[in-house]
C-alpha cells in the first residue's frame, strides 16, 4: 500500500505537483495564521470569537490541503486515462 503509494507520488505530472505544492503552502499559510490568532486568543482572551475564528481557519487549513492532495491525484489518473 505504501509502496503504490510512494510509485503515484513519483508518477505525478510536473504541473500538477508543481500546483500541488502551491496549494499546500497556501493551507500551511492559513493554518500558521490561525496558529497565531489562536496564540493572540490564549494570550489575551478577550472574545471567544478569536477562539472560533482561530479554529475555523485551522480547519480550514487542513481541509485545503487535503482536498488539494486529493484532487491532485484524480487530476493525474484522468488525464493518464485520457492520454
Amino acid at each position: 500500500m505504501i509502496k503504490k503509494l510512494t510509485n503515484d507520488i513519483k508518477e505525478l505530472d510536473k504541473d500538477i505537483l508543481k500546483i500541488m505544492f502551491s496549494g499546500f503552502k497556501f493551507s500551511f499559510f492559513i493554518c500558521l495564521l490561525s496558529s497565531i490568532v489562536l496564540l493572540t486568543y490564549i494570550v489575551n482572551p478577550i472574545s471567544y470569537i478569536l477562539f472560533e475564528a482561530g479554529t475555523i481557519l485551522f480547519k480550514t487549513g487542513l481541509t485545503f490541503a487535503v482536498s488539494f492532495f486529493i484532487c491532485g491525484f484524480v487530476i493525474n489518473c484522468i488525464k493518464k486515462q485520457i492520454t
